[in-house]
């Protein structure tokens, strides 16, 4: 009788044991996780405040990088011109969004000649139609759809009224497709892989106020495998996958190099090893950053120049080179002049401004902070 008493009671209990444990196993979900700044700050230009007959003026200088513009035969600078253009850098991609009235374009090759711009970009109009012509080959595009172009080649084109969204992206990112995306220059998308990019390129501009630094990177690589997806027929489906483990193979080796700057271990070999590749497998996929000891090089006198530029950090020149794997001050000092165009003396002094997240020669250091800086920067 105790004993079936003893079993009653402990019946009753676990319900309330149950009752009891249930809160404490929710309450970290109730904890506030700690909020990450965001890591977007967007680059906006409009030609809205000037005088009207300035407006025009004012966008052709802007665009003047990518393309030379002309107004309608029925148009007047007089009439003015308002456009928006903002632009979002995520290291190696770029996004803009803009709203302008009807005007036409061209990318000669004179321009061509003279501009180091050679990256893809997607177009998504959000309303307007354009007519682009390369090679005598038109391809117009309206609302919904994605346009895919080089700034590589010669082109000529006219635009509607339109609002739309471009997204840039630098020609060495698709260093291992590059005759996939040439042949398919100037064309606009279609399929279920150009509508799943359309839905994530919309889902992208959505949340640009809110990205955190960890998540541009990961952008850009998805936004690339997308966009190689969109444009690989199925019989080179397996051709793309191997292009996604090569770019995952290459995020890896960025990030061994990242954490390694300071080691005097960090070489081809020693990456070889550690990434479990062959040498000629690494310097294949480091070919279009220049190779691997140039790679290499550069993420160092780059996180010295962060360090030279940081009020917080006291260390001494000589210090900061050895943390980034420099054994001679000397040979330090001259990659570093070389590479950035002053010296470690002059960033420590401030007498230049803080370094961007990619290096440009320094007569385009005025204009970094400028839509044609991130576009030079973006192939950087």
């Amino acid at each position: 009788m105790d004993a079936k008493k003893h079993g009653e009671a402990r019946a009753r209990q676990a319900p309330e044991r149950d009752r009891r444990r249930w809160p404490r196993e929710a309450q970290p979900h109730n904890e506030v996780a700690p909020s990450l700044a965001p890591a977007l700050d967007p680059l906006p230009f409009s030609t809205r405040e000037l005088a009207p007959e300035q407006q025009f003026a004012a966008w052709q200088a802007h665009m003047a990088p990518l393309v030379e513009v002309k107004l309608p035969d029925d148009k007047s600078a007089d009439d003015g011109f308002p456009a928006d253009h903002t632009a979002w850098n995520f290291g190696r991609m770029l996004i803009v969004q803009q709203r302008t009235p009807a005007y036409s374009y061209m990318r000669s090759a004179a321009k061509l000649r003279s501009s180091s711009i050679d990256h893809w970009y997607i177009a998504l109009p959000r309303t307007g139609r354009s007519w682009t012509e390369v090679d005598r080959r038109v391809a117009e595009n309206q609302p919904g759809k994605l346009e895919i172009r080089s700034l590589g080649y010669p082109f000529r084109g006219r635009t509607t009224e339109s609002e739309s969204l471009f997204v840039y992206l630098p020609r060495d990112l698709f260093a291992d497709a590059r005759a996939t995306l040439d042949a398919k220059n100037n064309s606009v998308l279609s399929g279920n892989f150009a509508d799943l990019l359309l839905d994530y390129l919309n889902s992208i501009e959505a949340r640009l106020h809110s990205l955190t630094a960890d998540d541009l990177p990961r952008i850009v690589h998805a936004t690339r495998s997308m966009i190689i997806a969109c444009l690989s027929p199925p019989a080179e489906h397996a051709a793309a996958a191997e292009q996604l483990v090569s770019v995952a193979l290459m995020e890896r080796a960025r990030r061994y190099v990242q954490n390694n700057l300071d080691a005097a271990h960090l070489t081809p070999d020693s990456m070889c090893r550690a990434l479990g590749v062959s040498r000629s497998r690494l310097y294949q996929l480091f070919e279009p950053s220049g190779g691997v000891l140039h790679y290499i090089q550069s993420r160092r006198l780059l996180a010295a120049h962060v360090a030279l530029g940081d009020p917080a950090d006291s260390r001494r020149i000589v210090d900061i080179a050895e943390a980034v794997g420099f054994s001679s001050a000397a040979n330090f000092s001259r990659a570093f002049s070389k590479e950035f165009g002053y010296s470690p003396r002059e960033v420590r002094s401030s007498a230049v401004p803080p370094r961007p997240a990619h290096s440009v020669p320094l007569a385009e250091h005025d204009r970094v902070s400028s839509f044609e800086g991130w576009l030079k920067a973006l192939g950087s």
